[in-house]
């Protein structure tokens, strides 16, 4: 058995040499630098080869491997022919994997599905940590559960772990620029490198950024989850916000492309490599109904002593090791490696894994516990969200008529009186609450919502004022009443309190609902709207809702 690692003295491809060299196999070394290849393969008793990927790939076939690994990259670089080696290999009948963490290269890879599959070997694109740890894993969490609302994966390398030329060009090239994320079933543009926030890692925390990778684009079709999220982090405040810092700037077009500024920024991380620890972690996380019920699975990789860049060696490593047995055709690695052969690769290592469950309520099944089962499905739909949903629908929409209530309208940014108003509401899961905001015909008004230390009671927050309303379910609809209210956070006496009257229910099996506000001293209506509301749906040309009178 013999493998060839292109790139064999990089980062990855020479962490991918040692574990296989471990496992008795033969081991050819090849890159642009014959010098380096030959150091390293005599250190860990592999051969060498010079071969430059862009140049005479005929060498390859005198080391007459059975299995080609392209671990060099950047794949985001190989504009002109990405697939080149690729159907190299295929032509003269070699088994070829690579690292690609680019989500157009792995996925592009299966244009060459009928010739590997004529010639009888296959052809796998990112046999890395992902997409092909990530999906072993998230294939494993997803098991049993009837609908998949959100896979939330990170990778949270150590500062101390080495950091090749290639994934730092890799990252430049995405922060700042525009990145599409499937979230609530529609795609959705961020921005690289941004919102980040903090993850636990069972022993440490670590923040993270949202980055692209593979499972952006590969995982909704293939799991059909609501959304799908990818975060890196770095260790260093210093290093993560301030590639936080260049992303901004990059995307309001004050600097260059970032990749311009590869070399003093891969100087400016060499001299800050001693500083940190050499613990990271690999995180994979699937929320998705159970039973009815939100459940959240979790599974855990931490790397200690320096292993880390072990780690996306690991698939590559199993798939070798039963090579014969790989179905042949050119595809991403998503179905090729299980979660099992993926903890059994890092025999070896400094690593541990954990897999865990507990519920997942959203708020208002957190809220309204046991009473929750008592509502319809559709009330219950728009209310489990896990990511960022968007609903649809048609308002009517009457106005108050006192000086007060138009003030209070004025302030609040409620919506004009109008019949068949256009309305979208876009419901953002927090860390402690929900988000929601609400547009009638391109006028918006937002509210946190939050629960509260009183049973069956929610908090609602609108700029400096906050209200405390009672959920009630009855004759399986949900009602809303103002109890208490707070101005900065200083309790309102009751008289002035605005009175409410809101519900949700359902007629003609959709989702309805009716929304009346009253001035407090006064009684007299402030707004009323009421409507019905429908989850989006989508098709080639974007989000479409079917249209229903009120």
């Amino acid at each position: 058995m013999k493998v060839l690692i292109l790139g064999g003295y990089g980062v990855f491809g020479g962490r991918l040499a040692r574990l296989l060299i471990r496992d008795g196999i033969e081991v050819v070394i090849t890159g642009r630098n014959l010098k380096k290849a030959s150091a390293f393969a005599g250190e860990i008793g592999g051969a060498a080869l010079q071969l430059d990927i862009a140049g005479d790939l005929s060498p390859i076939l005198q080391a007459a491997p059975n299995v080609v690994v392209d671990a060099a990259g950047p794949f985001q670089s190989y504009r002109a022919d990405p697939y080149r080696l690729a159907r190299f290999c295929i032509r003269h009948g070699m088994n070829y994997l690579d690292f690609s963490d680019d989500a157009g290269f792995a996925a592009g890879i299966s244009a060459l599905d009928r010739e590997a599959q004529a010639a009888g070997c296959f052809a796998l694109s990112g046999a890395s940590s992902v997409p092909a740890i990530s999906a072993a894993a998230a294939r494993a969490l997803s098991e049993g559960l009837s609908e998949i609302l959100l896979i939330e994966s990170a990778i949270v390398p150590g500062n101390r772990a080495p950091r090749g030329r290639s994934l730092i060009s890799a990252i430049l090239s995405q922060t700042g620029e525009p990145l599409r994320i499937w979230r609530g079933g529609r795609w959705r543009l961020h921005r690289g490198w941004s919102g980040m926030k903090t993850l636990s890692f069972g022993e440490f925390q670590r923040r993270a950024s949202l980055i692209g990778v593979p499972d952006l684009k590969l995982f909704p079709p293939v799991f059909g989850a609501r959304s799908v999220l990818f975060r890196a982090g770095l260790e260093l405040g210093i290093m993560h916000w301030g590639l936080g810092l260049l992303g901004f700037l990059r995307a309001y077009k004050l600097l260059p492309r970032l990749s311009l500024f590869l070399g003093p920024i891969e100087w400016l991380s060499r001299k800050l490599e001693p500083f940190g620890s050499s613990r990271g972690a690999m995180l994979v996380e699937v929320t998705g109904l159970e039973n009815g019920k939100s459940l959240r699975r979790r599974w855990l990789l931490l790397v200690n002593k320096g292993d880390g860049p072990f780690i996306p060696a690991v698939p590559a490593r199993a798939l070798i090791r039963k090579h014969d047995s790989i179905k042949p055709g050119a595809r991403a690695c998503l179905f090729d490696v299980t979660l099992g052969e993926i903890e059994s690769g890092t025999a070896g290592l400094s690593v541990c894994t954990f897999l865990s469950g507990q519920p997942a309520p959203a708020l208002f099944e957190t809220v309204l516990e046991e009473r929750w089962d008592e509502l319809p499905g559709q009330i219950r739909e728009l209310h489990c969200v896990q990511d960022v949903e968007d609903y649809a629908g048609q308002a009517q929409v009457t106005g108050g008529s006192g000086l007060l209530a138009r003030c209070v309208a004025w302030l609040f940014n409620f919506p004009r009186a109008g019949e068949n108003i256009a309305l979208t509401v876009t419901k953002s899961a927090m860390r402690h609450g929900e988000k929601w905001e609400r547009n009638f015909a391109g006028r918006r008004f937002r509210s946190c919502l939050s629960p509260s230390r009183r049973p069956f009671h929610i908090r609602e927050r609108f700029f400096a004022f906050t209200f405390e309303q009672e959920l009630a379910v009855a004759e399986r609809s949900l009602s809303y009443t103002v109890r208490r209210g707070w101005f900065l956070g200083i309790p309102l006496p009751a008289f002035l309190l605005p009175w409410s009257k809101a519900r949700e229910y359902v007629d003609c099996g959709g989702f309805h609902f009716d929304v009346a506000l009253y001035a407090p001293l006064t009684g007299g209506l402030i707004v009323r709207y009421r409507g019905f509301l429908r989850p989006f749906t989508m098709d080639e040309e974007g989000p479409r809702l079917a249209q229903e009178p009120l």
